[in-house]
């Protein structure tokens, strides 16, 4: 017998729409370039107000817990209430955030700035996930890896643009970045129209398929269970993630003596390497199926995490690289994954998922900032090197119907 979940009903709109599709996803470029700021400028803080490394961890756990707690609960609003302005108010609230960093004076202002970025991620992404598979046309991994390419863009430039313009003249200069929430602003009003020209005939195919009566054959607890795991694979994922994106440049510049420039140059390096395996995540999951590419994502990175804390600075740069490719193609797959678990809840899953590996990343740089502090930034990256032996628990994911790899059980 075939272990299946039945699929959500088709694409609201007929066909792939690619103009939307790369809209949205240059806004989360803009969305997330905006937000990586934020750690960018972490060196130039720590040595700017004293701060030690359990303070740095606070304040990305701050920025993570604003940008992860809200999700889910924007997503369930908005899947009952679509607002297709919610996509540029997003972006406001980053504007403003960042606006604040820059004349931040003190750490508790600090805090204050980080969280109202946050909250902009948080109602961003829940109804950006849900434009991006209206304009799917049946495409989800595709579209869901535009979608995400976008932002893992942004993430990768962010730390470049940071490294030109804010660390060579000061804090201040972060209001530069202003000019670019602006425009997102104009660019996610105009996406914002086109989905409310579609949304009538998104809600008749979303009612339709509840009157046509889905029904998962493996029962709501073991759905829950397979949710369960999946965010046992987020945590593994961003956990380790945290590691790389807020302490690689520590990392290096304790390790083997880089500026805190040259440390940008790298870690731009890794970000851009998540960008490309994201893009290959999502066409590869919906050609050979999602399951096949989070069994490789996750515990396929684990021989590079491992060995990456043993090598020189070169060979630290291609594991990083090697690294940020593999571990960044799970995630759209396995959001992909989940809402087709759950149909007809894409803001829901979409909010619990970015709203959770948020989450993660944000506890796991606060736990990781205080080890550092307790050992060393060494041995820190010698601990992290196992999450990824975490993936293991792919093989407990029922098979979906519609993922090329169905077994018969």
């Amino acid at each position: 017998m075939k272990t299946t979940i039945n699929p959500p009903a088709g694409p609201a709109v007929k066909g792939t729409v690619y103009s939307v599709l790369f809209a949205i996803s240059f806004g989360h470029l803009l969305n997330d370039l905006l937000q990586s700021v934020i750690p960018s400028v972490y060196p130039m803080l720590k040595d700017n107000f004293k701060l030690s490394f359990a303070q740095v961890g606070l304040i990305t756990l701050a920025f993570q817990l604003s940008a992860s707690i809200l999700q889910p609960f924007v997503g369930h609003y908005t899947d009952r209430r679509p607002n297709p302005m919610s996509l540029a108010i997003g972006m406001g609230f980053t504007l403003i955030g960042l606006t604040s960093l820059s004349m931040a004076s003190n750490f508790a202002f600090i805090l204050l700035s980080v969280c109202l970025v946050g909250v902009g991620s948080s109602v961003f992404h829940p109804e950006a996930s849900r434009v991006a598979q209206l304009a799917s046309g049946g495409k989800k991994g595709l579209a869901q890896s535009i979608f995400q390419v976008g932002g893992n863009a942004g993430s990768a430039i962010g730390p470049l643009m940071a490294a030109l313009i804010v660390i060579p003249h000061g804090q201040a200069y972060i209001r530069w970045f202003a000019c670019f929430a602006i425009l997102g602003i104009v660019l996610l009003s105009a996406v914002g129209k086109w989905y409310r020209r579609n949304m009538g005939e998104r809600k008749t195919r979303v009612d339709g398929g509840k009157r046509a009566g889905e029904v998962q054959p493996l029962g709501k607890t073991k759905v829950a269970l397979s949710i369960a795991i999946l965010l046992i694979l987020i945590f593994s994922k961003y956990f380790y993630m945290a590691s790389m994106t807020n302490y690689l440049t520590f990392y290096l510049m304790d390790k083997f003596g880089v500026s805190v420039q040259e440390s940008q140059f790298y870690l731009f390096a890794f970000l851009a390497a998540v960008a490309v395996g994201t893009i290959l995540g999502g066409p590869i999951g919906d050609r050979y199926g999602r399951k096949l590419v989070i069994w490789v994502s996750i515990l396929g990175a684990a021989p590079f995490t491992l060995l990456l804390p043993h090598v020189g600075l070169l060979m630290t740069a291609v594991l990083a690289i090697v690294i940020g490719v593999i571990i960044s193609s799970a995630f759209s797959a396995i959001l992909v994954y989940a809402t087709d678990l759950v149909p007809g809840k894409v803001g829901t899953i979409a909010g619990l998922f970015f709203g959770f590996a948020f989450g993660m990343g944000g506890i796991g740089s606060a736990l990781l900032g205080w080890l550092a502090d307790h050992t060393s930034i060494e041995y820190v990256f010698n601990v992290c090197a196992y999450l990824p032996l975490i993936g293991i628990v792919t093989g407990f994911l029922p098979n979906v119907k519609g993922d090329r790899r169905v077994v018969k059980q």
